[in-house]
């Protein structure tokens, strides 16, 4: 029994690699262990509700659900925070979840396609909005939600005009700006913990500093991304 569900279960993998490949432009998951260990842990949890009928909009906008409890969650005190840490890591699967829902029950339509990446330009600003809540500058943040929008609006753009695929993977895609909303949390969490053992870490740097550091280097990324996909896009469209 076990090597027959062994064999099912990497048969399952296997054709999860083949649906992921088949929506990024041929691109293979195999060769990143992070890729695919995340292409196998969204379509793992997308069988489930696949099974039971859920519509992949219906977790497109239960991502932005819980993105918007993220910034809330992290301006309240004592260990509230920690949830916002859940909240962050949760709506990132969701975001794997619905594609690959789509792509394992054939349900992807057009106006999905125009919903999810609504959808994930919502949560990107509400992941930006985590930023402010603990402490850096509004007009800091505000630059970074402005270049991320001007980012992604150049690749859509440059796809309607029939680039294929993103153009380029940039250092400022979705992952990096999750990673970014989890470490501010985390330094908000240390300094909250730090205060209630009556350690001072840093007396010198408070965790709005911190956090105001993440969010100069967010913005350095975007910028960079943007450059890299500027000169992508051109290539694409001009050769």
């Amino acid at each position: 029994m076990t090597g027959t569900g062994d064999h099912h279960g990497r048969a399952d993998d296997e054709a999860a690699y083949d649906l992921w490949s088949g929506l990024h432009d041929g691109l293979d998951p195999r060769g990143s262990v992070w890729v695919a260990g995340w292409v196998r842990l969204v379509h793992r949890c997308a069988r489930p509700l696949a099974r039971r009928g859920t519509s992949p909009d219906a977790v497109t906008l239960a991502g932005v659900a819980v993105s918007t409890l993220a910034p809330l969650l992290a301006a309240l005190p004592d260990a509230w925070p920690a949830l916002a840490l859940v909240a962050v890591l949760l709506a990132a699967v969701l975001d794997g979840v619905d594609g690959a829902l789509a792509a394992q029950t054939g349900a992807a339509s057009a106006w999905g396609r125009v919903l999810d990446p609504a959808a994930d330009r919502v949560s990107d600003l509400l992941l930006l909005g985590v930023l402010v809540v603990l402490g850096a500058p509004l007009w800091l943040v505000a630059l970074v939600g402005a270049v991320t929008l001007l980012l992604e609006s150049v690749r859509s753009s440059a796809q309607v005009a029939g680039m294929t695929g993103p153009g380029a993977v940039t250092v400022w895609e979705r992952p990096s700006r999750v990673i970014v909303a989890v470490l501010a949390v985390l330094v908000h969490l240390v300094v909250l913990a730090a205060r209630a053992a009556g350690v001072d870490l840093l007396p010198a740097v408070d965790g709005a500093a911190v956090v105001t550091l993440l969010a100069a280097i967010s913005l350095a990324l975007a910028l960079v991304g943007l450059a890299v996909l500027v000169r992508a896009v051109r290539r694409a469209l001009v050769a």
